[in-house]
């Protein structure tokens, strides 16, 4: 199973950057980053509401679940 943040498309969209939607959410933008780029291992609730709140949009607009192929992970 792989859970794949699209940060990255919705902040696009809603033309905000980086740095503007870390402030609006009160984090720092290394933490931002590491969401960004699906790194993280964890998400906290409030930090996704949050998130939301900035972006004006659901927790299913970034966030997708691929299921395994063969055991593998898909790459989104």
């Amino acid at each position: 199973m792989a859970i794949i943040i699209q940060l990255d498309v919705m902040m696009a969209k809603r033309k905000i950057g980086l740095m503007e939607l870390a402030e609006k959410i009160n984090i720092t933008p290394a933490n931002l980053s590491i969401l960004k780029n699906n790194k993280a291992k964890a998400i906290r609730l409030s930090t996704l509401d949050e998130i939301c709140k900035a972006l004006n949009c659901q927790p299913g607009d970034i966030i997708e679940y691929v299921e395994d192929i063969d055991g593998k992970q898909n790459e989104a």
